[in-house]
């Protein structure tokens, strides 16, 4: 099977080539594209993934391209992780962010709009070059806004586009193990939106164990979400949050973290990716061993500033793997593949699976996914602090995708104003006019 990967220069790429080393199945990948706008990145990622093969006689052969036409024709699959704007336009959106007072982050709140706004025309496009040039071929959305990005691409191409996340899967591992329990036997209760989602039960042999870890304070402070929300809220809830929530749960703290000496989480990726990739353009053959510790330090300062603000100390050591997203994304071929029918937590449009909803709006919930991609499996109402936050938050996507797809600054307005963690007509038009100075992006929008 031939994988092309968009956003191939991108430096979580050598996760997913890791992933396919170990796979040795059949209707294995054994050709990856990988499709980038910079050439130089696309050449250090290339040295990285040559490293990786080494001594693996079946590698999958790996070839370059900044032609995005000749990277999706013929494709089986297509991974999409593209960055518009790149990490200088992620570190522009937090901090216009929070010079106006709100939330600054990727995909929560006034930078996950701005994100979204630039990013949304460039997924349509390659969208309506995938239906054009491989109608076949299943697309594979992890690009960000992960929920909002698949609803965008799922208007041109249907089912065949599925979105993934690694938090779903990070919190009910981190979950089942608290609990001790076999994840093979396992069932998670999880729905919402990406990035917006509970774990409502954890099913072992028919039994939901999710009560007794309430219960159990020190099993619920022994990982990241015990930690960061606090075992008190949890049991007020009475379920576990994805981990994205803590900015809605814990607004004023995130800003406050946000407005400190420290670098935003944008600002110091950036630093720290260029200095990975100047040094393998002078030291090619350290390419490997300068991903691995940048990765290691990347996965070690995840969403840092939660941490600290909600005291939870240091990232525990076994979720330093990478977040599990290649993991999510290798499963998912396989089944469609093979027609293994197995259930994935994943972006896919609603239809009547979560009440409330419209059929088209992409939601995050369980899915059993076969031949024919993943069908979400029906569950029940969230309850009503959850539905209004998921209402209010497809709302804002709405008005995203309104405004991308008619260039309506009206339309883009009302995405800032009408979020939750922005809340003011005044601020949504400051903010949007910061964001069109600092991208030129959005010139689209009058």
């Amino acid at each position: 099977m031939r994988l092309s990967v968009l956003g191939g220069g991108g430096f979580r790429v050598p996760l997913v080539y890791q992933a396919l080393l170990a796979d040795h199945g059949p209707d294995r990948v054994t050709e990856v594209v990988l499709h980038d706008l910079d050439a130089d990145r696309l050449a250090a990622i290339g040295h990285v993934l040559a490293q990786q093969a080494a001594g693996v006689p079946d590698a999958p052969v790996v070839s370059t391209t900044t032609d995005l036409d000749q990277a999706l024709t013929g494709a089986d699959f297509v991974f999409s992780a593209i960055r518009v704007g790149g990490l200088a336009g992620r570190a522009a959106d937090e901090r216009i962010a929070f010079e106006e007072g709100v939330l600054g982050q990727e995909t929560v709140g006034a930078g996950g709009i701005s994100y979204g706004l630039r990013t949304v025309p460039v997924a349509v496009h390659i969208a309506r070059r995938v239906a054009e040039l491989a109608p076949n071929a299943w697309v594979i959305n992890f690009t960000n806004p992960a929920g909002l990005v698949t609803e965008a691409m799922s208007g041109h191409l249907g089912g065949r586009v599925i979105g993934i996340c690694d938090s779903p899967v990070g919190l009910g591992r981190r979950v089942v193990r608290a609990l001790g329990a076999d994840p093979d036997r396992a069932r998670l209760d999880y729905v919402g939106l990406n990035h917006l989602g509970w774990l409502r039960a954890v099913h072992v042999d028919g039994v939901d164990l999710l009560p007794r870890l309430l219960a159990d304070r020190d099993a619920l402070e022994s990982f990241e979400e015990g930690k960061l929300f606090g075992v008190d809220w949890l049991r007020v809830l009475g379920c576990l949050p994805n981990e994205y929530l803590h900015y809605y749960y814990f607004a004023r703290e995130a800003v406050a973290a946000g407005l400190g000496d420290a670098p935003t989480r944008g600002a110091f990726l950036e630093r720290q990716q260029e200095g990975f990739y100047s040094a393998v353009r002078s030291d090619p053959g350290s390419a490997l061993r300068r991903w691995e510790d940048t990765r290691l330090e990347r996965e070690a300062t995840y969403m840092a500033g939660n941490r600290e603000s909600a005291g939870a100390g240091e990232r525990d050591a076994c979720d330093l793997d990478g977040g599990g997203y290649e993991k999510i994304a290798l499963a998912l071929m396989r089944a469609i593949a093979q027609d293994r029918g197995t259930t994935l937590i994943l972006n896919v449009r609603n239809g009547s699976a979560l009440p409330g909803l419209d059929a088209d709006a992409v939601v995050e919930l369980p899915c059993l996914v076969g031949a024919n991609g993943a069908q979400p499996l029906a569950t029940s109402p969230l309850p009503l602090h959850a539905a209004s936050l998921v209402g209010a938050v497809k709302a804002v996507d709405r008005a995203v995708l309104a405004a991308a797809n008619t260039g309506s600054r009206k339309h883009a307005l009302s995405a800032f104003a009408l979020h939750p963690l922005v809340n003011s007509v005044s601020t949504a038009r400051r903010l949007l006019d910061r964001y069109q100075v600092a991208h030129p992006g959005l010139a689209y929008l009058r």
